[in-house]
């Protein structure tokens, strides 16, 4: 059951980045930055909202005025800001659900990444009230219902005494204290805490992207311009306490379960959100994932360089002073709780080097699964001769459908846990010992890197900006990288194939770059 959910997800957004990768650079499309463009939306929220207080009046009487004169009379500023801080939370809340859909698909929550996955899950319950106190200030029909039922969900909560709801049915009964209160939460409480609660999400994570790319928050920020000029948010009619609401518009992004409440009864709806959240808390647990041996460090070889430490997504590399007596300063200490396995700290070990014929291979950081020894092996063993133009050898990240692809199709492919985890000095070996003539990497695509940088590091690495990075005498265009095909079609991957011979047989014929 588990495996068909995260099957569906997966090609639920394949579907959606299809259209998305045609739009947008890699890295630039919106799925690949579901996390950072959520941030950018609270920000969205937190500007308009302070302008919006300003003018705001805390009283039964001039709440709804307040609002209506930033609506109508200052249109040009005041409406804007409202409709703009409307439509931010409305797509926080698309982006945060999306979020954790994806986190889910592509088994991005368990293990060592548990407590992203549950950390975040205090933040929709932070999100969610402080969009429903957002109706509440508006004080229209919409609020007055939102209120009511509020206030019914409250009281059947066992540690509240008296009746809430009966605070909402006499204008008599209302005072302005409310909503200096429901201002207070909305604009200061709840954000404080949200706030708080987003640090500590991405406590555990390096180098967290908290910004998405300067061109997607100006595409984003016009779209809702645009969609402000064009569609104002405004107020339903003034809220009226003496009679009950017949007819709302209700926004199905924040109160979707509202409707429930009335239908069902206030204890099945609570039931039902506990009872989701426990599940969504417990995921990372049912079952289990397979938990693989975390990288390790061989002091004789480690000489405190700190590039794995530099490179790891997960901050699993501390570097402590040296143990053993050597004339370096640091030495790497994996933190097993928190290693993935994805073995990028080995791609960015310089003593991970396949030239090495009078010791053993054993690099400063390894990883057990597929040791550097191993890695090495393996691309004597793909080696193969045919009749090809050109023999290129493949390496495929974990998963991968274009390594069968091309495995059918007589081509040599190596595995391996990410595209990050092979060193530069592993591509020069297999083209510099004539094991192949152009190199294919093919990694995680539509999900992006499954290790959040496997793929840019390597990608800098070839280029020759991140170190280790890949040797002159390598010339670069015998190496293809083709980051966005992870379901590629078959007759799509034999024209990359043909396109990476002929530029091999280019540099042969011309002679390799010294």
């Amino acid at each position: 059951m588990l495996s068909l959910l995260q099957k569906t997800g997966r090609a639920g957004f394949k579907i959606l980045q299809r259209p998305m990768s045609r739009v947008f650079s890699p890295g630039h499309s919106p799925l690949d930055q579901l996390g950072s463009l959520s941030i950018f939306f609270c920000w969205i929220v937190l500007v308009s909202g302070i302008w919006l207080l300003i003018f705001f009046h805390t009283s039964v009487s001039g709440a709804f005025e307040s609002l209506e004169y930033l609506t109508h009379q200052q249109w040009y500023l005041g409406g804007i800001m409202r409709s703009l801080h409307r439509y931010a939370s409305d797509a926080l809340i698309v982006t945060v659900l999306l979020h954790i859909a994806k986190e889910f698909s592509f088994d991005r929550y368990r293990q060592s990444r548990w407590f992203s996955w549950v950390t975040g899950m205090p933040l929709i319950w932070m999100i969610f009230p402080l969009g429903i106190t957002g109706y509440w200030l508006v004080w229209d029909e919409l609020a007055h219902y939102t209120a009511i039922t509020s206030a019914e969900l409250m009281d059947a909560i066992p540690i509240f005494t008296g009746s809430m709801a009966a605070n909402f049915l006499s204008d008599s009964v209302l005072s302005d204290r409310f909503f200096t209160l429901m201002a207070f939460l909305h604009l200061i409480g709840l954000p404080i805490f949200l706030v708080f609660g987003i640090w500590l999400h991405l406590f555990r994570i390096s180098r967290p992207v908290i910004s998405p790319p300067r061109t997607l928050m100006s595409g984003t920020l016009l779209a809702m311009l645009v969609l402000a000029l064009v569609f104002p948010a405004e107020s339903q009619d003034k809220a009226n306490l003496s009679q009950a609401t017949q007819s709302i518009n209700l926004d199905w992004f924040y109160l979707h379960t509202y409707p429930l409440v009335r239908a069902w009864s206030p204890g099945w709806v609570w039931t039902m959100l506990v009872g989701i959240t426990g599940l969504i808390v417990m995921a990372p647990w049912l079952p289990p994932g397979r938990k693989q041996e975390p990288a390790i460090v061989d002091l004789e070889n480690c000489n405190g360089c700190r590039r794995c430490a530099d490179d790891c997504p997960y901050g699993a590399i501390d570097m402590r002073p040296r143990s053993d007596g050597k004339s370096y300063t640091e030495e790497a200490v994996v933190v097993a709780d928190l290693c993935v396995s994805c073995g990028i700290c080995v791609g960015a070990c310089p003593t991970a080097s396949p030239f090495r014929t009078r010791s053993d291979l054993v690099p400063g950081i390894d990883l057990p699964a597929l040791s550097a020894a191993t890695l090495r092996e393996k691309i004597k063993s793909a080696s193969y001769k045919d009749d090809h133009t050109s023999r290129i050898l493949t390496f495929c990240c974990e998963g991968n459908r274009v390594g069968k692809q091309l495995q059918s199709a007589g081509e040599a492919v190596i595995y391996v846990a990410c595209m990050g985890q092979i060193p530069p000095s592993y591509l020069d070996y297999a083209l510099s010992r004539g094991y192949a003539d152009g190199i294919v990497l093919t990694a995680c695509a539509d999900g992006g890197c499954r290790f959040r940088f496997g793929a840019d590091w390597t990608a800098q690495r070839v280029m020759r900006t991140r170190d280790p990075h890949l040797r002159k005498r390598i010339d670069n265009r015998k190496i293809a990288m083709i980051w966005r095909d992870k379901n590629i079609a078959p007759q799509q991957m034999s024209r990359h194939l043909q396109k990476l011979r002929a530029s091999v047989d280019s540099v042969v014929r011309h002679g390799d770059a010294e």
